[in-house]
């Protein structure tokens, strides 16, 4: 039979593609150029947007992908990766090419690609920090200028900190990617970045009530964090070695607490999960920073397979399907879709070798809470989520959604602790006065 005209066309795409992309560093035309390349190609399978400008005027483009690419769909989770926020630290930012090329050319003919776009709003940004790349004259293994933005700021160090006032002035890049995060509904994310060889996870910062002065600062979705870790550092060819990058510095299993390697204010990763609702890790990909580029194909066959794995995990546990959600999202359990009604969801967790029996409590404002126990599979390789629903009564027009705190949240988690201790010495005290009395 004679091929049909679409499938011509879109074999020629795929040549098209496959001849566009070779393994060498794209500078912003050329990036912006592919990307607007797939898009022509893959109108129906790919969303792209900027949403944002740098300092220089730039914009910060993001590539959404799957089969509704242009809105959230329920019960279909959000993902997100965003490399080269330090501009010279590069590899992430020619991977993420390659990922998208991978993706488009392989849906409908990888049935793992194939069903992974089809339950998966994947948004991917190839450069946050697009000036500082371009203002990296000299590639260093090291250390340049470049790794800041025009105005000489670590955009790594400019979100609001969780744990104290850092009072820092938020950068375009930087406020592009809070509003990014506050208007989507992201489950899960990774950002990428170079000179070390190892999977990062929350907390960056840390006070007592973390654990912080035993070196560990522990959030209290610890155990998942250590699990997404795992997965991408197991999934790559060598991060799970431990090895570092020299003798000095190993990290076992390829994975480190943020704050054990050492403290970070203001940075991406916390700001996801406290103010994002987003479980974020950071992903060291290379020693060297800004590696030749007659090392970029090995540095994708090292990651491809464990970036796909890691975008499993957000099918990983269970969502909540109502009616309406929240618009305000923080750390602890919560999950679901945007609207302007508020609901919050919390659980608590026993687990087995295998799956987990959860206790969800939803929440609206104005109503009684709900709780349901629920038993949740290990399903990220199903591509689906265990769908939980909650039926609440339409929410009165009067009602008024909470607004998202601004100040540091776990520095007033602190104060209260400090707060209750003296309060119990006293009692303690009275205690002893009392029974010497007697």
């Amino acid at each position: 039979a004679a091929p049909r005209s679409q499938d011509v066309v879109g074999a020629l795409c795929l040549v098209c593609l496959a001849a566009a992309l070779d393994f060498r560093y794209h500078h912003a035309e050329e990036l912006e150029a592919f990307l607007q390349e797939v898009h022509a190609a893959f109108p129906a399978l790919t969303h792209l947007h900027s949403i944002g400008r740098s300092v220089e005027g730039r914009d910060l483009w993001v590539l959404v992908l799957g089969r509704f690419p242009t809105h959230h769909k329920i019960g279909i989770p959000e993902f997100k990766y965003v490399a080269n926020m330090h501009g010279d630290e590069t590899v992430g930012r020619e991977v993420l090419l390659h990922l998208i090329d991978f993706l488009v050319t392989n849906y409908g003919r990888d049935p793992v690609v194939t069903r992974l776009l089809n339950s998966t709003r994947i948004h991917i940004m190839p450069t946050m920090n697009p000036d500082g790349f371009e203002a990296t004259e000299e590639p260093d293994c090291y250390y340049s200028h470049g790794r800041y933005n025009k105005n000489g700021e670590d955009l790594n160090r400019n979100f609001p900190d969780a744990f104290e006032n850092n009072n820092v002035t938020i950068q375009p890049e930087t406020r592009a990617v809070m509003n990014w995060i506050k208007n989507e509904t992201f489950v899960l994310s990774a950002n990428l970045h170079g000179g070390a060889l190892v999977a990062s996870y929350t907390f960056d910062n840390g006070n007592a009530v973390t654990g912080s002065s035993e070196g560990y600062s522990k959030s209290p979705d610890d155990d998942v964090f250590i699990h997404l870790a795992k997965t991408y550092s197991y999934n790559h060819a060598s991060m799970y070695k431990g090895t570092g990058c020299d003798n000095r510095q190993t990290f076992p299993e390829g994975i480190t607490n943020g704050y054990s390697w050492y403290q970070l204010e203001g940075g991406m990763q916390d700001y996801n999960y406290v103010w994002g609702q987003c479980f974020e890790i950071t992903l060291e990909l290379s020693c060297c920073k800004y590696p030749p580029a007659d090392q970029l194909e090995e540095f994708w066959r090292d990651n491809k397979v464990a970036l796909i794995e890691y975008i499993k995990q957000v099918h990983l546990g269970g969502y909540a399907n109502r009616e309406g959600s929240w618009s305000c999202r923080q750390a602890g359990g919560q999950s679901g879709d945007s609207s302007r009604s508020q609901v919050q969801c919390q659980t608590s967790q026993a687990r087995s070798s295998d799956s987990a029996t959860s206790d969800i409590n939803a929440t609206v404002p104005g109503f009684k809470s709900m709780l349901k126990t629920v038993e949740v599979s290990s399903n990220s390789d199903n591509f689906s989520a265990l769908k939980c629903d909650f039926c609440f009564s339409e929410v009165s027009i009067k009602t008024r959604a909470s607004s998202c705190p601004k100040i540091p949240l776990y520095q007033e988690l602190e104060r209260a602790s400090a707060a209750g201790k003296p309060t119990l010495n006293i009692f303690v005290l009275m205690t002893v006065m009392l029974v010497i009395l007697k």
